[in-house]
Formats: structure tokens, sequence, C-alpha cells
């Protein structure tokens, strides 16, 4: 996920479509990888694409109207959290006592994940990194945006 914000980002920095393969250099990674993203994001109405020369991506909603949670949900809800519970003997009394406190943890962990994700819009991103470049007075370019 932390992948995808960051490709939309450089995207919202242009001022035009901007292509697989420019969004790829800016994360060091084949612009195969950011066509499939970017697909299904296009899918669900977040990004279009323009083809032919000028074309690339571009934003089909206002930055302001897109949630990180609309994005998690788009990339189809990966698990949250990399612990987990044992599954290898569900029949274990021992397991089932430890999976059933854990459960209602990992339960309260993601229902707060998701709310905060539900506040949080790519524009409150966008004008973080705003600041944080006017704070250090370095004008924007897709070098300078990852601080090189």
């Amino acid at each position: 996920m932390s992948g995808v914000l960051h490709v939309l980002l450089h995207m919202a920095e242009q001022d035009g479509p901007v292509t697989s393969e420019v969004l790829a250099r800016a994360m060091d990674t084949n612009p195969v990888v950011i066509r499939r993203i970017m697909a299904g994001l296009r899918d669900l109405g977040y990004v279009r694409s323009e083809k032919g020369h000028g074309g690339g991506w571009t934003f089909e909603r206002d930055l302001a109207d897109i949630t990180l949670l609309d994005i998690y949900t788009a990339l189809g809800e990966p698990t949250l959290l990399a612990i987990g519970n044992r599954r290898e003997n569900p029949q274990c009394l021992v397991e089932q006592a430890v999976n059933t406190a854990l459960d209602q943890a990992f339960h309260d962990a993601e229902a707060l994940l998701r709310a905060h994700l539900s506040r949080v819009t790519l524009a409150a991103l966008s004008a973080d990194f705003h600041a944080r470049m006017e704070a250090l007075g370095i004008a924007r370019t897709m070098e300078t945006d990852h601080g090189t």
C-alpha cells in the first residue's frame, strides 16, 4: 500500500498525464508493475489513462475525495497486520484460548486502522509533502521528491 500511495503522490505532483515509465523510474520498478496497479485503480474510477503522444495516467477524482481506505479497498484489502494466530492444531485448547484473545485484539486494531485510513485523503498526504518541501526550502522535482 505504501508503494501505491507513493506512486499516486508522484502522479499528483505532475501537471499533466504521467506515463508508467516515468512513475516506474520514480519507484525504481518496472513499468508493467505500475500498469497493473493503475489498471486496478482505473477500474474503480480513481485514475484514467490517456493513450497516444502526451498520454499517461491522470486522476479521475479530486485528491480530497480519495481516502487511504479507498486505496486499501481498491488493492483488495490485503492483510493489515503481519502477525496472526497459529492455526496448526485447531483442536488444541491452548491454541483456542490464545486465538480467542488475540482475535479480539486484532479485530480492534484493524477497526482503529480502518477508521484512521478513512480520515486521511490523498490531498492531506500531498499537503504534508508540500509542507516538508517548503520547510526545507527545496524546489520540487521528481528527484527532490525522494530527498536526493
